[in-house]
């Protein structure tokens, strides 16, 4: 042995450190997460992000209206700081078309808040209820009584870490005997900071004790679309 320390008594490498994943730390709080985040930042501008939206509902005398398979289609350009975004909105198509927007310097997607307050509007309708009550209902689920769990989902081919966020706001509420059946309507959430705009999906949906659907209603960002 020429000197210096034995080889048996030499300090091991260190080991990479493990990755930090979604599963590796804490769950953020769900209303954080969906409306306090700079969702857009990862939206270069020019680009257009499209969403498809399904509505239908199996109640008598469809209070709803009828099925919709339609699209929101966002406009990207650039806001007035890095984070932030100019956006134009195409609030679905033909008939359906609903005015909306444009946003100018949004950090934050706006398609989640169009989706709820479009919801909103039609379950204040069909409930006969005050929208600001309904409204308050699902932002008090979404910050005291939601679970937010991390997952992974399919993006362009590969596997990307989310979470998902869900909540059933009416189920214990002091009104629910004027919900028409819905008060178990669970809303879930998907988001990645991979995808673009970061919200993967929204779903709201509702069955009967048989397992008939009160309501489906979804939105789902198409990353095939231009």
């Amino acid at each position: 042995m020429l000197g210096g320390t034995p080889a048996s008594a030499q300090t091991p490498p260190a080991a990479d450190p493990a990755p930090v994943t979604k599963a590796s730390t804490a769950a953020p709080n769900a209303s954080d997460l969906l409306f306090e985040q700079p969702q857009m930042k990862n939206v270069p501008p020019g680009t257009k992000l499209t969403y498809g939206y399904i509505r239908r509902s199996g109640i008598s005398k469809g209070p709803f209206g009828p099925p919709m398979d339609d699209t929101i289609k966002l406009g990207i350009e650039p806001g007035k700081s890095a984070d932030a975004r100019d956006i134009r909105v195409e609030m679905f198509s033909g008939a359906n078309r609903f005015p909306a927007g444009p946003f100018e310097d949004m950090p934050g997607n706006p398609v989640m808040t169009l989706f709820l307050e479009h919801h909103l509007m039609d379950m204040a309708r069909v409930l006969s209820a005050n929208p600001r009550y309904i409204k308050n209902a699902i932002r008090k689920g979404l910050r005291d009584n939601a679970t937010v769990t991390p997952t992974t989902i399919d993006y362009k081919g590969r596997t990307v870490s989310a979470w998902r966020i869900e909540t059933q706001p009416f189920l214990e509420d002091r009104m629910k005997d004027r919900m028409r059946g819905m008060e178990n309507i669970r809303y879930t959430f998907v988001t990645s900071d991979a995808v673009p705009g970061e919200l993967v999906s929204i779903e709201a949906q509702s069955k009967n004790a048989e397992g008939g659907e009160l309501l489906q209603e979804s939105l789902t960002y198409d990353p095939n679309a231009g």
